[in-house]
């Protein structure tokens, strides 16, 4: 059997897989199992944003794989109170807390926000709202605080407590925030809901919200963080902080990591045995952690992936001008999503084809998140690519 065929006789049938088994990446580049080299405008869904096996990341992981792999989280490792220390001093945070993915990391700070006030002892305080479009991950309580039905179905009933407003619209916020609502939870940018960016004035129209209601604020930075939007994180552009955010994808640059933030005040919510992940914060997914942010969060880094993206969005509107079935392109940084008009993922398919990995999402949306060393050649020639499959209708 080959690996195709193991995999979809062994493995749960979750995902609709493309290809041939990938064997090796470098770099913007994926080649498999025929030597068929493919650029890769997806990385891992924003998560290889530094590229596949970056030399100095796999350096740091092979050292601490050689040194220690875990010891659980009884007792002090120097990669994680390294990797804790350096995303305090490079955001609002004073605490962190490790798990080994977004879900996990939201799971955290849902746990968090409710426990928050009920330590204070106000427990009536216990509903979240979320964003219409919305994703937060697969978990049930993160499924349920998704703002997506149709992720939901066969899994009622849900957790109690979650309700959804519409995104970028505060008089429905506002609306919906009473004195059982215990935090608002939101992306700056929605990924998986179709590459929507959060409107400034909204985004400080909804911390003035919940500074007005006592009420914490998540931001779930997982897609947008770690450089994605131009900036460290998304949130950075605006001016506007949250109490609690969460990381996770391009945190360990493809090593399994997620990481919860938040403000000494809001983390008193946490106390010991009142949370724990057995995997959460190992060495090694922090050594690659700390290797990682060392090198997206140096400035001329992240000015570079602002060039990039400008160039990017630029020459994506060149085609929008040209076709009339592109209806809108935007995003921020290198987190661009073009939609069109029609179910995009035959125009996915034969990118791949042609060698190029992009994806689908909402039906007619083309999201593209290249790794952030990408560079104005590769833009060129998927441009070159996507605009003949726009020429030739019948392909895309």
């Amino acid at each position: 059997m080959n690996t195709r065929e193991k995999t979809e006789a062994y493995v749960c049938q979750t995902y609709v897989r493309q290809g041939k088994a990938f064997v090796s990446g470098k770099g913007m580049f994926l080649t498999d199992e025929d030597g068929k080299v493919y650029t890769d405008f997806l990385a891992g869904i924003a998560v290889c944003s530094l590229g596949h096996c970056h030399p100095e990341v796999t350096a740091a992981i092979r050292e601490q794989a050689g040194r220690l792999v875990h010891v659980s989280n009884l007792f002090y490792t120097q990669p994680q109170a390294d990797l804790a220390k350096a995303l305090v001093e490079k955001s609002f945070a004073d605490r962190v807390f490790f798990a080994n993915s977004g879900a996990e990391a939201n799971e955290a700070a849902i746990k968090l926000a409710r426990r928050y006030f009920q330590q204070n002892g106000d427990k009536k305080r216990f509903r979240i709202i979320t964003m219409a479009q919305s994703f937060h991950g697969r978990t049930m309580a993160t499924l349920t605080a998704t703002g997506q039905d149709k992720i939901k179905q066969g899994f009622y009933p849900l957790l109690e407590g979650f309700s959804h407003v519409p995104f970028n619209d505060l008089a429905a916020l506002e609306k919906e925030l009473d004195d059982t609502v215990c935090a608002v939870m939101m992306e700056p940018v929605q990924g998986e809901g179709g590459v929507i960016p959060a409107d400034p004035d909204y985004l400080a129209g909804v911390r003035a919200l919940c500074d007005r209601t006592g009420t914490l604020l998540i931001f779930d930075e997982i897609q947008t963080g770690m450089g994605r939007c131009g900036t460290l994180f998304a949130h950075e552009v605006c001016g506007v902080t949250p109490d609690i955010m969460t990381l996770a994808k391009a945190l360990g640059n493809g090593v399994p990591i997620g990481a919860m933030l938040a403000t000494q005040a809001a983390a008193k919510g946490f106390a010991p045995g009142s949370h724990g992940s057995t995997f959460g914060g190992t060495p090694l997914a922090t050594a690659a952690g700390c290797k990682t942010l060392e090198i997206i969060s140096d400035p001329v880094f992240l000015a570079r992936v602002r060039e990039k993206g400008r160039y990017f969005k630029k020459q994506l509107n060149a085609l929008k001008e040209k076709y009339p079935r592109i209806h809108q392109v935007r995003g921020a940084g290198l987190l661009l999503g073009m939609e069109i008009d029609k179910d995009a993922s035959l125009f996915v398919e034969n990118c791949f084809k042609k060698g190029f990995i992009i994806n689908a999402i909402q039906d007619k949306v083309l999201r593209f998140a290249p790794p952030l060393i990408v560079e104005t050649a590769d833009i060129d020639r998927l441009v070159a690519v996507l605009d003949s499959l726009f020429e030739r209708g019948d392909l895309a």
